[in-house]
């Protein structure tokens, strides 16, 4: 497989950490407006709590970032994150997701953009790093949704993380 130019791979890893940090502030802010019976509250069986879902993109951070990209042990019960239906309250919640998403996001800052390329397996996936990375920032953005969309229904407000967006003359000079 050939060499990925230097500069692409660093705005991949850049970008991606940056992602991360934007969509955990989110889901902390989507928290902030939750009390601890809702953060555990679930509309029937088969739907998660947003703390199951905070629960599980630690672990997926863990596993994917900390044990697939930097090597880590690999210690996660991803059937817990599950099956949890009490625990900690908003706060400590956004103080977990807050740390692994911060941890996360240095392994990719100081990642060497080389190893984009390099093979990893992670829950019997072979993959390359640039994949892992792509795999945790896609499956991140996804569940924010989520948090996102449940706080609105449980709140009935409208977090505002694109209020920006209606201001007349406004440019932006980045992608979100």
């Amino acid at each position: 497989m050939a060499a990925m130019d230097s500069a692409t791979g660093r705005i991949f890893l850049d970008y991606s950490a940056r992602k991360l940090e934007q969509l955990s502030g989110r889901i902390v802010t989507c928290l902030g407006r939750l009390n601890q019976d809702q953060v555990w509250r679930r509309g029937a069986e088969t739907e998660n709590a947003v703390a199951n879902i905070v629960l599980h993109l630690c672990g997926n951070l863990r596993q994917w970032i900390g044990f697939g990209v930097d090597g880590r042990p690999d210690v996660r019960e991803r059937d817990r994150e599950f099956a949890a239906r009490k625990g900690a309250g908003p706060a400590a919640l956004a103080a977990l997701l807050e740390d692994g998403a911060a941890d996360s996001c240095l392994v990719l800052r100081r990642l060497p953009e080389g190893r984009l390329l390099e093979n990893v397996t992670v829950q019997g996936y072979t993959v390359t790093v640039l994949e892992a990375v792509y795999h945790v920032v896609e499956h991140f953005s996804y569940h924010a949704g989520q948090v996102v969309f449940a706080t609105k229904n449980m709140t009935g407000e409208d977090p505002g993380f694109y209020r920006h967006l209606s201001q007349p003359g406004r440019h932006h000079e980045r992608t979100p």
